[in-house]
């Protein structure tokens, strides 16, 4: 690795649950330690960090608390970096979710409906992350998964602008546009100027929606 990164500038990006904090029980109290905290203010004092997550954006930068790093949450959608036209590798502009009729499709209520759906079926839990809902089920019964996937599936029915992917023990629904992790990190490297061959990106993450991310700088080295 050390040879690959020789005369290149070196880019960190992370994602949070299961990188910088361990994976618990409760999604609220997936705390960083003090630590880690530390080894993460120190690799931002030598190269430009980024974290991306899946959780909104104020959730994260609560649980990290370092002003020398670049924040990304619901999966890419809602980033704080210099201002510019963001843009994803097909050149499309992400823009405000429409239903069939063109009218704006709300948030809350999906929220909401997920929320009532949900509420009977001991273990689920349902997280607002802004621009996207997470239904946790890592301590729901197996038997009980696949009535929760129903009810999931059933609310969506009625919302044509939002999609269903899963990661680790969460089923994750947000807007369909075409943006994921993956948008997210070529959007830093543009607006940062370190989209070229003199720079080095490093991803860190664990969750199956971090390999969009990893698609992403795979493309990018050949």
């Amino acid at each position: 690795m050390m040879k690959v990164a020789k005369g290149k500038k070196i880019v960190v990006f992370l994602d949070y649950d299961g990188t910088l904090s361990p994976i618990v029980d409760d999604p609220n109290s997936a705390f960083m330690s003090d630590e880690m905290r530390a080894a993460v203010r120190e690799v931002a004092k030598c190269f430009p960090t980024a974290i991306i997550s899946g959780r909104s954006r104020e959730k994260v930068k609560e649980f990290v608390q370092l002003s020398n790093v670049y924040y990304a949450g619901s999966h890419g959608m809602d980033i704080m970096a210099p201002p510019r036209p963001v843009k994803s590798c097909e050149g499309n502009t992400p823009t405000v979710v429409m239903d069939k009729k063109g009218t704006e499709v709300l948030f809350q209520p999906i929220l909401t409906e997920l929320e009532e759906e949900t509420a009977k079926i001991k273990g689920a839990m349902v997280e607002d992350n802004r621009f996207c809902v997470s239904v946790h089920f890592r301590h729901v019964k197996d038997e009980d998964y696949q009535i929760l996937e129903e009810k999931v599936r059933s609310v969506l029915e009625n919302y044509a602008g939002f999609h269903l992917c899963w990661g680790k023990k969460v089923m994750e629904i947000r807007p369909t546009i075409e943006w994921d992790k993956g948008h997210a990190v070529e959007y830093f490297l543009e607006t940062l100027g370190l989209s070229n061959s003199d720079v080095l990106p490093v991803y860190i993450g664990e969750d199956r929606t971090d390999e969009d991310a990893f698609k992403v700088l795979i493309n990018q080295s050949h």
